[in-house]
């Protein structure tokens, strides 16, 4: 009879009933008739081969080996030689005591590490093989890296990600996509926060949060924004450093109304944002001179529960100032002075350019006058402003005299303050005080 498959042999005795059977069918014309065609079982073992000279013809490129067991089986852990520069050397002394010997191996190594004869992933696998790492000593190994500040941070995070031992979670990747913003690698940020989402790492509000920090600063506003509205999306009540975020997007996008808007949102929900993110608001309406718009966010300061300092106070006298409103300046600051808060360089040089432009010499030396008698000296910033207004007006020879008493009366206070706070054992605050009281500057010392 003939056979009922290619693949069998000619000669095996089959069961008559089977025979019977198989020559009233046509095998050839069953569904899984390509199972039993020599053709393709052929073509599955030379494609197997074909992947197997692959792998070896890859991996013996470098005329190393061309087995890739062999090559693994001969992976071995080999610490540092004794031929290594005195930098490395230094470097391998300040590594923490108490941190674990597999760990201080690896770093030792990476502190060695030369571009030329060493493969990164080809080390860290090694060391996953003879080390048996856990997740803290893959933490314990990256804070050290990051503490280095060394250029292989990147790699090795992105290596441990991948790695079994690592425990990889949302935060871990969150930590990279963050690294790679502050360092301004948008498209290596966005391909780590791709491979997350691959992995089936849901994102969170936090990984969101930093993508808009990252895109604010980088002008990418619109994505920023979209970002902002995936975390609403969310469905879990957004948090103050999210909406300090966007806020920030605002800002550096010159949106200030809508940066406003949104901060009286958020005090309606008693939600109140970090102080920095009021101290940017603020400092982008005194840039642009708008009065009315930095004296509500000095308001909302006050209202979060942030006291104002000098800092503040001087971006809102400059608002005025730009205005042209230096009756409002002049009440801040005295306003600033009755609350206790000692008008620093700043505040003091703003309100001597107000002076200057409305060319009002005797209200200048009135404001110096009571400066001085509340023991206040002009600094560095305050007195380029007086340099530069009496040449304009030729008097530097006058103003340098004036300077030169201003100095020893400076000294003679000081020297007074020295011995009253010594008596009562206040050295400390006597070093501080005298550290705020810098002398003017000589005017022929001031290139103008």
């Amino acid at each position: 009879m003939p056979c009922l498959s290619p693949i069998l042999p000619s000669n095996i005795h089959l069961p008559s009933f089977i025979i019977s059977i198989s020559n009233n069918i046509k095998f050839s014309e069953l569904p899984f008739k390509h199972f039993f065609n020599l053709d393709v079982l052929e073509y599955r073992m030379k494609l197997q081969v074909s992947k197997c000279s692959l792998q070896s013809t890859s991996i013996g490129q470098d005329g190393e080996s061309d087995n890739c067991c062999k090559k693994e089986s001969k992976l071995i852990w080999t610490n540092i030689g004794s031929n290594i520069t005195e930098a490395q050397k230094k470097a391998i002394s300040q590594l923490p005591l108490k941190m674990s010997n597999r760990c201080k191996a690896l770093l030792k190594r990476i502190i060695c590490f030369s571009t030329e004869t060493d493969n990164l992933s080809l080390l860290l696998a090694v060391w996953v093989k003879a080390m048996k790492p856990r997740r803290a000593d893959w933490l314990s190994v990256l804070k050290q890296i990051e503490r280095m500040e060394h250029h292989l941070l990147f790699e090795v995070m992105e290596y441990a990600l991948l790695e079994n031992s690592f425990e990889a979670n949302v935060r871990d990747y969150t930590k990279l996509i963050g690294l790679y913003a502050k360092q301004n690698l948008l498209e290596n940020a966005e391909r780590s926060f791709c491979a997350m989402k691959q992995r089936g790492f849901p994102y969170d509000q936090v990984t969101l949060t930093v993508l808009i920090h990252m895109y604010s600063k980088a002008g990418h506003f619109d994505h920023a924004k979209e970002a902002f509205e995936e975390i609403e999306l969310l469905g879990v009540p957004v948090d103050k450093r999210a909406y300090g975020s966007m806020i920030m997007a605002y800002i550096r996008a010159e949106m200030l109304e809508s940066a406003e808007a949104l901060l009286k949102e958020l005090e309606e929900q008693e939600i109140y944002p970090r102080k920095e993110v009021y101290k940017a608001l603020l400092r982008a309406y005194s840039n642009k001179g708008n009065a009315g718009g930095a004296q509500k966010v000095f308001d909302s300061i006050q209202f979060a529960g942030i006291v104002p300092d000098s800092r503040h106070c001087a971006l809102l006298i400059s608002a005025y100032c730009i205005a042209g409103q230096s009756v409002k300046a002049r009440t801040v600051l005295e306003n600033m002075r009755l609350a206790g808060l000692e008008p620093n360089d700043r505040c003091i040089a703003v309100m001597l350019g107000v002076y200057e432009r409305e060319n009002d010499l005797n209200a200048a030396l009135s404001f110096l006058i009571e400066l001085e008698h509340d023991g206040i000296l002009v600094a560095e910033e305050s007195s380029l402003v007086l340099a530069r207004w009496f040449s304009r007006l030729g008097v530097v020879g006058e103003v340098q005299q004036i300077l030169v008493e201003f100095a020893s009366r400076r000294d003679e206070y000081c020297a007074t303050l020295n011995a009253s706070t010594t008596k009562s054992g206040n050295a400390s605050k006597t070093k501080r005080m005298m550290k705020n009281k810098t002398p003017m500057l000589p005017v022929n010392a001031i290139v103008l």
